[in-house]
């Protein structure tokens, strides 16, 4: 049987907030995309198919709560 290891999406406009949180969850066996901005992770989530999405609500542009929505 295989195991499936959990995608997560990191959403942050702050670069260091996406490291850090990337970094733990690599060393508890996820595996870890991110994007910058909510335009982007709109782009991830249609591509790339995470199981759960940690979204920074306050961004510029596209804002968490508007990505929410869509």
């Amino acid at each position: 049987m295989t195991e499936h290891i959990s995608r997560v999406l990191v959403v942050d406009d702050e670069e260091e907030i996406r490291k850090i949180l990337s970094r733990i969850l690599e060393k508890e066996g996820f595996e870890v995309i991110t994007a910058p901005d909510g335009q982007q992770a709109l782009q991830r989530i249609c591509f790339d198919a995470p199981d759960i999405v940690l979204l920074d609500v306050r961004m510029p542009g596209l804002n968490g709560m508007e990505v929410l929505k869509k």
